[in-house]
Order: structure tokens, then C-alpha cells, then sequence
């Protein structure tokens, strides 16, 4: 290994600038799932020559995270090491490089273990060490517990061994050179999810002392072994941390409402639902398709900017436009309603620009009808 190029190090500051833009832009952050890690840590040089020459010495890797499913991410991968010299007057080692790789883990949304997540990782490169380009690979071993509620930082330690590949040069030694880093690793911008339900599974008898209840057994349309009178879903199987719900992407059941995660976008002033919008209406789809017993009403609702009149009318067109959106997709009309808030609903201030945008969206607020099966769709 060389010193550090300056190229090396303009390219390795590209690459920071770039994912921190990329998580500085919530809206896109939030569409792709991406989250930023940071692993500094301790560089031991394991082969010689370099074991010969260096001592222990330091490294930083940054990688940004594109959720592909609940166990798997990809993305871009940038590291730095740094071996100082064993002898006073001989130079210290340094290399960089620029990849990408996977990472399979522990779904961040899982609660069992305490919410820790073990992961594995694995990673190619374009290595340079002084004026030489070599290529190489790294392989990781690590574990990350979550902080907070919203499980958007999660840290832990990991090990990790990279290998750069040493090709023929003359006057060079052509050994591969083999380092392992060990350290803590510091993942940012992990997407939040639902706190578990806390109930129990016995279902009372009416009518009966608590010191007599029997156990019963509890009713359960979907057979997902939680119980109808808690299951947000109870028509189709899912899972206890997402109370009795399939995996939505684009938008969480509540037991009052579908709230969405990603905005839906309108023609300026206008009713016309914008391309943006369909994935997430999509979803949707999916939700309703998957409960049976969902009757939806639509609420359009606007900022106080402009004639109330005016808003009025807007809101109104919008929610008619989500429901036939949702109609031309399937789900039966009279499932559905749909109304305009004007801006009697405000989520935010209108007093800023920022405030008046989170108060323009469309809501679906979810009324439980229980339906027989073989009912209409």
C-alpha cells in the first residue's frame, strides 16, 4: 500500500456528498428506503508484507442502504484505511476504494430478540493505494440493536475482512494484502414501524367471575392466531407487530384510518391525480382488495389559502378522483365514500409554506363492517 492519492480522497468526498443529499431529501429518502451507515473502527493488517511494515492502525466505510425486500438491502459503498508505519521514518500505508454490495439482515420491523438485528454484508471494489488500482472484496459479520421508538438509529459491532488484490507489477510485491476492522457500526434514517401489541390471547366469557373464566378459543376469521377483537386485518393473515396485518409498504392501518406514508400528488389546483400518486394508490388497492369488511370514506382536504368556495370544490373533486382511481382498480363502489374537508381539518399551521402542504392531502378513514363470507367485493 501507497500513500493516499488526492484523487482517492476527491472521490471518496463525492461519494459522502452525494448519499448525504440523497438522505437530506425526506420525500426521496422515504420513497426508496434508504438509510446511511457508518462504521468506524480498528484496522490490524493480517499477511504480510504489510504486517511486516504497519502496525494497528484505523478506518471509516460509508454505505448507503437501498431496501430491496425486509431481509435485503443494496447500495454504494466507499471505505478509507490507514496503517502507520512501524519504523519512524518510513511512510504509512493508506488505501481507499469505491463499490458496492449487499446486506442481508434481521428486518428492522421484527420484535422478537429484542429487536436486535444481526446482518451479514459483502462488498466489491475498486481499490487504489498510491498510483496503483487494484481490485478487492470485503465480507462483514455485525449486530445492531435499535434506539428510540422509531427504531430510526440502530448501532452495534461488527467485524469485517477486506482483501485487496495484488496484481502482477514489477519491482512490488504481489501478495494479497488481507486487513480486518473491527468496530461499531451506525445506521441512520432505518424506516420506523409500529410498537407491538401488548393483549391477552384469553378470551373473556361475559357474564362469568374472572376466577371461573375457562380458556376459550378466541375468534380468528383469517387463522393467524390473533385474535378478531385486536387484528387490524381481520380478513387476511399477518403478523402480531403489525397487529394482525400483511407487510404494506406505502401505508400503515390504524384502527380508525389507512394512513399513508408517501403524499399523493395532484395537477396544481386541479383535481387530476398525478403519476407519482399511483404506486401509492396501488397499495391501496391491495389494502382493501386483502379486507373485506373495510368500508373507506375519502376525505379531500385543503389549506385556508384561497376562497373557501373554492377549496371546497377542490377537495371535494379531489376525493371523488382518488375514489374512482380506487373503483377503476377494482374495489367495489359501494365500499367506498368520499367527502370534502376544505381546511376544517388542519394537521398543521397555514401560516408557512411547509405548514399549508401537509395540510393539503386526502385521508381515508376506515369504517369495520363485519361481511359474510362469499359477499361481494
Amino acid at each position: 500500500m501507497r500513500r493516499k492519492s488526492r484523487v482517492g480522497g476527491d472521490a471518496f468526498g463525492v461519494v459522502v456528498l452525494v448519499v448525504l443529499v440523497v438522505l437530506a431529501l425526506p420525500k426521496a429518502a422515504n420513497a426508496v428506503h434508504v438509510s446511511l451507515k457508518l462504521e468506524p473502527g480498528i484496522a490490524i493488517p493480517l499477511s504480510a508484507p504489510q504486517s511486516q511494515i504497519y502496525d494497528t492502525g484505523g478506518g471509516e466505510s460509508l454505505k448507503a442502504l437501498f431496501r430491496i425486500t425486509r431481509y435485503l438491502d443494496v447500495g454504494p459503498t466507499g471505505f478509507f484505511l490507514f496503517l502507520p508505519a512501524e519504523q519512524k521514518l518510513a511512510a504509512s500505508g493508506s488505501v481507499w476504494g469505491l463499490g458496492g454490495g449487499l446486506r442481508i439482515k434481521r428486518p428492522h420491523d421484527s420484535l422478537s430478540a429484542a429487536g436486535l438485528s444481526p446482518w451479514f454484508d459483502a462488498d466489491f471494489f475498486y481499490i487504489q493505494t498510491g498510483q496503483i488500482s487494484r481490485p478487492g472484496f470485503d465480507a462483514a459479520l455485525g449486530l445492531q440493536a435499535p434506539f428510540g421508538k422509531t427504531r430510526a438509529v440502530w448501532m452495534g459491532p461488527f467485524v469485517r475482512y477486506t482483501q485487496v488484490i495484488q496484481p502482477d507489477h514489477a519491482g512490488f510485491d504481489d501478495r494479497d494484502a488481507k486487513i480486518m476492522t473491527v468496530g461499531l457500526s451506525f445506521e441512520l434514517g432505518a424506516r420506523p414501524i409500529l410498537p407491538p401489541p401488548t393483549v391477552d390471547l384469553v378470551c373473556a366469557s361475559p357474564g362469568v367471575p374472572a376466577e371461573t373464566q375457562q380458556v376459550i378459543s378466541c375468534p380468528d376469521r383469517d387463522g393467524d392466531s390473533i385474535p378478531d377483537t385486536i387484528d387490524r386485518c381481520p380478513d387476511v393473515a399477518g403478523e402480531m407487530e403489525n397487529w394482525g396485518c400483511p407487510h404494506y409498504d406505502r401505508l400503515i392501518i390504524r384502527p380508525d384510518k389507512l394512513e399513508l406514508k408517501e403524499k399523493l400528488y395532484f395537477a396544481w389546483d386541479q383535481a387530476t391525480l398525478e403519476e407519482a400518486s399511483f404506486p401509492v394508490l396501488d397499495e391501496v388497492v391491495r389494502a382493501l382488495n386483502d379486507n373485506k369488511s373495510f368500508r373507506v370514506q375519502i376525505e379531500g382536504n385543503a389549506d385556508s389559502s384561497g376562497p373557501e368556495e373554492h377549496n371546497q370544490t377542490l377537495s371535494e373533486n379531489r376525493a371523488q378522483a382518488v375514489l374512482d382511481y380506487l373503483v377503476a382498480h377494482g374495489v367495489a363502489k359501494e365500499r367506498l365514500g368520499s367527502k370534502g374537508m376544505s381546511s376544517s381539518k388542519p394537521l398543521d399551521t397555514n401560516a408557512t409554506a411547509a405548514g399549508r402542504e401537509n395540510n393539503r392531502r386526502v385521508e381515508f378513514v376506515v369504517r369495520f363492517v363485519i361481511v359474510k363470507p362469499g359477499s361481494a367485493k
